[in-house]
């Protein structure tokens, strides 16, 4: 991940390599040292702007929740779009998958849901946007807006991550992963087709 043209600041620099990092290694496997070396400034500067490794994680997955947000565009009328946006996005960077559950694995300690972490930010977001669809009559009651969310990514980032399961090729990996993406939204429109209003 490259910085923006004008945003070259050592934070900037700093967020960039540190996004790397974590995806590669996880919190507890990342090192400040490399991030540091990586963004070309020191250590000490690195903590003039960051107390430490879970605060400059924090940082990285607020950033890439904004990315994926800004991709992946929730419309609750149409669900099956959605999962395909999510399906194209995870695919095309399971790096930015495996950043985000590296938090899952070495974050969730049992503590409750955190209103300011970015990640139960965004799905109480989106939970919200659901019921109020339901409301509407644009999706079935019936369910709780928790389960769509959950089941409509789980469906959607399937295959993101699944390198050894691809084919060889380029032409061929591109043709599978078509006909998986058809597959997920169908799978969709089959769970949580629109409601007639």
């Amino acid at each position: 991940m490259s910085t923006p043209a004008g945003t070259d600041s050592t934070r900037d620099r700093i967020v960039v390599a540190a996004t790397a990092e974590f995806a590669r290694h996880g919190i507890a496997g990342a090192r400040i040292e490399r991030i540091a070396k990586t963004a070309r400034t020191s250590k000490e500067r690195l903590y003039a702007h960051f107390r430490g490794k879970e605060e400059l994680y924090a940082t990285v997955i607020a950033r890439e929740m904004t990315l994926v947000a800004e991709a992946t565009r929730l419309d609750v009328t149409d669900l099956p779009g959605y999962a395909g946006r999510v399906h194209d996005y995870f695919t095309a960077h399971p790096d930015r998958l495996r950043l985000m559950n590296w938090g899952r694995l070495e974050l969730a300690g049992g503590t409750p849901p955190d209103p300011d972490d970015p990640i139960q930010a965004a799905v109480l977001h989106k939970t919200e946007q659901l019921r109020e669809a339901q409301k509407a009559g644009h999706l079935d009651p019936a369910w709780d807006p928790v389960d769509i969310l959950m089941f409509v990514n789980q469906l959607a980032m399937s295959w993101a991550g699944q390198a050894d399961l691809l084919p060889p090729g380029q032409k061929e990996r591109t043709a599978f992963l078509t006909a998986r993406r058809a597959a997920i939204v169908t799978a969709v429109q089959r769970l949580f087709p629109a409601s007639a209003v």
